[in-house]
């Protein structure tokens, strides 16, 4: 069972940037699903926010979701 995913900013802002994109939301799911951000998601937002500021790229938000809910990093101030 896969549980976990290396992310790379590079895989992430590839498409933005041939799009000549000005912003981005990136989203995951959590199916096991707790909507709390791991210590890992926080440490991806703060990664992906870094580089998107490096390209003039904004990141708008990093949504977890579930079947039910979802946490929005935009909505509890963290981004």
């Amino acid at each position: 069972m896969v549980n976990k995913t290396q992310v790379h900013p590079r895989e992430v802002f590839a498409d933005p940037i041939t799009d000549r994109a000005t912003a981005i939301i990136i989203a995951h799911n959590h199916p096991a699903g707790g909507l709390t951000p791991s210590k890992e998601d926080i440490e991806v937002t703060r990664q992906l926010k870094a580089a998107g500021d490096t390209l003039g790229i904004r990141l708008v938000d990093h949504i977890i979701f579930n079947q039910k809910a979802y946490y929005s990093f935009l909505e509890h101030r963290e981004i």
